[in-house]
């Protein structure tokens, strides 16, 4: 164990704390319909702030081509040295049912060992590791890095809306580096490092259905009125057969999952699945998260139980996800969809579909001297050997990335274990993975610059 790095990692987490709680205090969700864009704009602020401390320079807000800011920061190196770029978000989920919180979604919490919040794992606390990580070798070593730096902050990473990936084709050579490093995933299991080697792709659609030129009531024309959100429901429920796989032709659903797998029981405690439901789909768990298509529900619009009105709908709206295992092609995927959706409206209703931003799948080749250096940190950081896992979320930026510079290696790593409950209520980061994941950083930072020198 590298031991001044590990004591510089754990005096610097009070520090961690704090700046934690300052982040997560902006609620940065990129939707000036749920929240103010200066939220946003003050959160982008802050990490150009704490990285300029840090010792970076050339430290700017990029405006991107949807409205968002990403923040950059540089630092060349040692003469020779590798560049590495490290990439996290500072936008987040919208916090979905405050009431369901058990704290303050926008008030960083510690409860039972975890310090609780929206953003606290996904995907400020994996700001929060990268900083700690050069912290960490500043305090044990001095100013200078044992490679080239770059820097990359996305502002809206969540929403899909491909600002910074446009952004970087129009500007290929702002973030070109030979290792790169995603911080905006997770280890499988707590205290089990594990670098995520595939990802699926997303593509979403906005389905609107309108039967009628106004609500009509219920009782007056119930039953012979077209109601547009019971033709909604068909729809939505056609996408799926009798054990949950995703219905949709032109979609392949019989893939496998050759790596490490996960266990129904682990993966029920996980998700938290009640006693008695069943889960969806078939298939090992791997297969269904990692490598087949699955499609989900993510809103409707209706009319809330409170409040309602004894009315058949004249219109009804819904934000339908799919996602798409590697080897898939997202656009090809959201054109089956559409044509799944447009051949099954119901009693010739008028359809809407609005297909908004698609994000590719990506694979990791694990071969390079990164991954080498990165197993090495993670066995001295957690005293136990690294592990490869797949995600079912997507990170668009990494397939543009890819493109734009097909000899870097990326890297996925992160604080998002399972029991974060990221993108729900109550999500949270375990201090002790933070820790761990940043002294994982620095040490793969100093051992991928040894490496690439020999």
């Amino acid at each position: 164990m590298s031991q001044p790095l590990a004591d510089a990692v754990r005096s610097l987490m009070d520090r961690a704390r704090t700046d934690l709680a300052e982040l997560v205090a902006f609620p940065s969700v990129a939707d000036p319909r749920q929240f103010p864009v200066e939220e946003c704009e003050k959160a982008a602020r802050w990490v150009a702030d704490a990285f300029a401390a840090e010792g970076l320079t050339n430290v700017r807000l990029l405006d991107t081509p949807d409205g968002t800011q990403s923040v950059y920061a540089e630092l060349p190196g040692p003469q020779g040295a590798p560049t590495v770029l490290l990439y996290s978000h500072y936008d987040v989920q919208p916090p979905l049912d405050e009431d369901a919180w058990l704290s303050p979604a926008f008030e960083l919490t510690e409860r039972d060992g975890r310090w609780y919040g929206r953003g606290a794992a996904d995907c400020k606390g994996n700001i929060l590791m990268h900083l700690t990580a050069l912290r960490a070798l500043r305090q044990a070593y001095g100013d200078a890095y044992p490679v080239s730096l770059k820097i990359i902050v996305e502002g809206s990473e969540e929403q899909g809306t491909g600002g910074l990936e446009r952004y970087a084709e129009a500007h290929p050579e702002l973030l070109a580096a030979d290792a790169i490093i995603i911080g905006d995933t997770g280890n499988f299991a707590p205290g089990l490092p594990t670098v995520t080697a595939s990802l699926r792709g997303m593509t979403i659609v906005e389905v609107a259905v309108t039967t009628l030129a106004g609500n009509l009531h219920s009782g007056a024309f119930g039953g012979a009125a077209p109601d547009a959100l019971q033709s909604l429901v068909r729809m939505l429920a056609s996408l799926h057969d009798e054990n949950g796989d995703v219905a949709v032709a032109g979609l392949a659903g019989d893939q496998t999952w050759t790596g490490v797998q996960y266990p129904e029981e682990q993966f029920r405690s996980d998700a938290k699945v009640l006693d008695g439901v069943a889960l969806t789909g078939t298939g090992t768990i791997a297969d269904r998260l990692w490598a087949r298509p699955s499609v989900t529900v993510l809103g409707i619009d209706a009319p809330p139980v409170i409040g309602a009105t004894s009315s058949v709908q004249a219109s009804a709206k819904a934000l339908v996800s799919l996602r798409v295992p590697p080897g898939s092609d997202p656009a090809a995927a959201q054109d089956a969809l559409v044509a799944h959706l447009e051949a099954l409206v119901p009693l010739g209703a008028r359809l809407t579909i609005e297909r908004q931003g698609n994000g590719a799948p990506f694979s990791a080749d694990t071969t390079g001297p990164a991954y080498e250096a990165m197993g090495e940190a993670m066995a001295e950081a957690f005293g136990t050997a690294m592990v490869t896992s797949g995600q079912g979320g997507s990170i668009p930026l990494c397939s543009t990335l890819r493109s734009l510079y097909p000899k870097a290696e990326i890297v996925l790593i992160g604080v998002e274990e399972p029991t974060a409950q990221i993108h729900a209520v109550n999500e949270s980061v375990d201090p002790q993975e933070l820790e761990r994941m940043a002294l994982t950083e620095a040490l793969f930072l100093r051992r991928y610059a040894e490496l690439r020198s020999v």
